[in-house]
């Protein structure tokens, strides 16, 4: 099983991305992902091999045990709460001129609990012999952008939330919205955790030590 990742689709030309679109990975780690989704495909034609890849869109919250914990953190669900909690004093906000509803890039959150989910159904068909090439995981919708996220943190736990805008990262696109209906058609795989304020609630609980 390889985990990929929807940065593989470059800056789309429709929303939500199927996975036939054509993909135009525009950062070195979208496009080294791609090559790999390659590769297994290669890998099964030469020695049997069998595989599937997951395109995840961006995963947030927090499980029963688990969180979000990077060193250096660089999500944005966890770095908003961090805010909220007096661990650090601004969250950045990259680009603030996209084509969007509010100039910000546009984001398909999903929880961790589904996308573990969907691993344990992938898991279970390639015990049963299938092969797959790659399914999105992600909620769909019109996606969140990076200011709804701030001010539903904000919500959420009460706490303004200060921001800074900076120039946009290279690579980032406008939007990137899953269309996950071949992996909800062909497995049974359906997102029970979709609403952002459940998931950010959730994983300002764990944060406080809630959970």
């Amino acid at each position: 099983m390889f985990s990929s990742t929807a940065v593989v689709d470059g800056e789309p030309a429709r929303q939500p991305i199927d996975e036939d679109d054509p993909t135009r990975p525009r950062n070195p780690y979208g496009e080294t992902k791609l090559v790999l989704e390659h590769a297994l495909r290669w890998y099964e034609a030469a020695g049997g091999v069998r595989s599937i890849g997951l395109r995840s869109f961006d995963a947030a919250d927090a499980s029963e045990r688990c969180d979000e914990r990077h060193e250096p953190e660089t999500h944005l669900v966890p770095l908003v709460l961090q805010v909220a909690a007096g661990r650090r004093e601004r969250v950045t906000i990259h680009g603030g001129d996209y084509p969007t509803r509010d100039g910000t890039c546009l984001r398909d959150y999903v929880h961790v609990v589904d996308l573990a989910a969907a691993h344990a159904l992938a898991l279970r068909a390639l015990a049963d012999g299938a092969s797959r090439a790659v399914d999105n995981l992600g909620c769909g919708g019109d996606g969140y952008s990076v200011r709804e996220v701030v001010e539903t943190a904000e919500r959420v736990t009460g706490r303004p939330i200060t921001v800074e805008v900076g120039p946009r990262r290279p690579g980032d696109p406008a939007v990137l919205v899953a269309s996950s209906s071949r992996i909800r058609r062909t497995l049974g795989w359906s997102p029970k955790h979709d609403d952002l304020t459940a998931i950010i609630d959730s994983a300002w609980q764990f944060m406080r030590g809630g959970r």
